[in-house]
């Protein structure tokens, strides 16, 4: 035979094994009264019963089941007897000397009717398992409304029924559960309110800030700054909101929104500039723009294209109020720490092995600043402007052995050519007067800037006999090719034009009027009536 949830066997279940005749409340009841009835004898007997006689009161056992043999069930509180005894086991397999674990009624009580159950909390523990009961809400003293659950209103000596007392106390914790309820209820709406209230305050707080970036009026001082002052360094290329906030990191303006409104009400209001401008603490930002305009608060230096070495040094000792030649000593003992790129060092014969490397521009010069340091600046820019350019991938195109020489043509048009296309047609004429081919003037510039930069002068008038009796390596009257190195700053433009010059055939150029206007001739018939032209300019015969 197969039993639920078993598998077939050799043998049907055991009767010791506790879900031995499982078939419901009713056969449970029957079965286990019948069984505890029986003396400790017939028990022992029944368990060892043959095979044969086991499944016989099984058949039995499952006929008592299904055809109900009871009068009136537990509500009559009759059972009628079932019409087998304590199911026969098997064999005990221990000669009968186990011990038998169902000899007294205690050791597996029957189960009760549903009438005569008791209440979870009285029965013992090994009875059947207690219904689940809500858990009591915890009395934690945040929410608790300061009340306990004891009968305050009658003492123990009060004549009033138990069962009203009860009831009375049970309608309490209803009432205080309830207040319980509310009081918490009113906590977490407090709770609630504050977080919107917080919210709508941060929001609102955001949406001004928003609202006052986009829309309102920037934070801004008023006049036009106090007694104190402070010197601000504007960088080359800074715009506005770049340039405002160095000015409100130094206490200038209040804002930079401001500042750059101001610039842009201004109409010079961009052409602002690097340099180093003296300023005063807490200035309106229109007053700022202004005073940034005038030339009286920028302590800047602007280095004009085509200016020399020389001229440079000067202006940095007066900007710096120190001794004339401070700056040209420092030039000369510390250009090898300058930042010089290496195809600008080496060269013999140069007078300045800086020249060239100031480059045009404008830079902060402030007292207190070392002259070093200002040159260091300069000749940062200079590599910067020349790699813009690429001055050391041009050259190579244009016949010249390396950048110093292509820079050194560049400084040669600037200090001779008024316009740009002077400086175009001027360095065609130096290139084909470099040619080997040259027979006109046999690879000799004859550039009067290059003499007058040997002489430390300006000096358009120079005779013919003073020139060619002079050896120096800049006279290109007596010396072939290029000068040693530059012989000035150039600016883009000279640069570009050295890079890119006509191809006409010019040969020779004279400044007719002996200043501005500069005319150019392929041939040396044509340059003689240019010649001409200029002496009769300057009155000669």
């Amino acid at each position: 035979m197969t039993g639920y949830g078993r598998g077939s066997g050799s043998e049907p279940w055991h009767p010791e094994d506790p879900l031995y005749g499982d078939q419901g409340w009713r056969g449970q009841q029957a079965d286990a009264q019948q069984y505890y009835q029986q003396p400790q004898a017939q028990h022992q007997q029944q368990h060892q019963a043959p095979y044969g006689e086991q499944q016989q009161y099984q058949y039995q056992e499952y006929a008592g089941q299904n055809g109900q043999q009871y009068d009136g069930g537990w509500d009559s509180g009759q059972q009628t007897a079932m019409p087998y005894g304590t199911p026969p086991g098997p064999a005990d397999p221990y000669g009968g000397q186990r011990p038998d674990l169902y000899g007294t009624p205690e050791a597996y009580p029957p189960p009760q009717p549903p009438g005569r159950r008791r209440a979870p909390e009285q029965r013992p523990a090994h009875d059947e398992p207690q219904q689940y009961q809500e858990p009591e809400e915890e009395n934690h003293p945040f929410f608790s409304d300061g009340d306990d659950d004891r009968d305050e209103d009658r003492g123990p000596g009060s004549d009033e029924p138990a069962g009203t007392r009860r009831e009375r106390r049970d309608q309490s914790k209803k009432s205080k559960k309830t207040k319980k309820r509310k009081s918490r209820n009113g906590v977490a709406c407090l709770v609630v309110a504050l977080v919107l209230v917080g919210g709508a305050g941060g929001v609102a707080y955001f949406g001004y800030q928003f609202w006052q970036s986009r829309f309102g009026e920037a934070p801004d001082f008023e006049g036009t700054g106090t007694a104190e002052t402070v010197q601000v360094e504007i960088p080359q290329g800074a715009g506005g909101y770049e340039i405002a906030a160095i000015l409100v990191k130094n206490g200038v303006v209040k804002s930079q929104g401001a500042f750059v409104s101001a610039q842009d009400k201004n109409p010079r209001g961009k052409l602002i500039q690097a340099g180093v401008y003296t300023l005063k603490k807490e200035m309106s930002a229109a007053s700022a723009v202004d005073l940034m305009l005038q030339p009286s608060s920028r302590n800047s230096l602007v280095i004009p294209e085509g200016k020399r070495n020389s001229w440079v040094y000067a202006e940095i000792d007066k900007r710096l109020g120190v001794k004339s030649g401070t700056t040209a000593t420092v030039a000369a003992k510390k250009a090898a720490n300058l930042g010089l790129p290496e195809w600008a060092t080496g060269h013999p014969e140069v007078k300045d092995p800086l020249e060239g490397f100031l480059f045009p521009a404008s830079y902060p010069v402030a007292k207190g600043t070392k002259p070093e340091d200002v040159l260091k600046k300069m000749v940062a820019r200079a590599n910067a402007e020349y790699g813009k350019v690429d001055l050391e991938g041009k050259y190579k195109g244009l016949g010249l052995k390396n950048p110093w020489e292509l820079l050194t043509v560049a400084s040669l048009v600037q200090a001779e050519g008024k316009t740009d296309d002077d400086f175009r047609r001027m360095s065609e004429v130096v290139y084909n007067r470099l040619k080997p081919t040259n027979s006109e003037t046999n690879q000799l510039l004859q550039f009067d800037s290059a003499f007058n930069y040997l002489q430390g002068e300006s000096n358009i008038d120079i005779s013919e006999s003073e020139i060619n009796s002079n050896q120096d390596p800049y006279n290109t009257y007596t010396q072939r090719g290029l000068t040693p190195g530059p012989i000035s700053n150039p600016g883009l433009v000279a640069l570009e034009a050295a890079m890119n010059p006509t191809k006409d055939g010019w040969m020779y150029f004279v400044a007719t009027d002996g200043m501005n206007k500069t005319e150019f001739a392929k041939t040396h018939a044509e340059f003689l009536k240019l010649k001409d032209k200029f002496n009769d300019s300057k009155g000669r015969d």
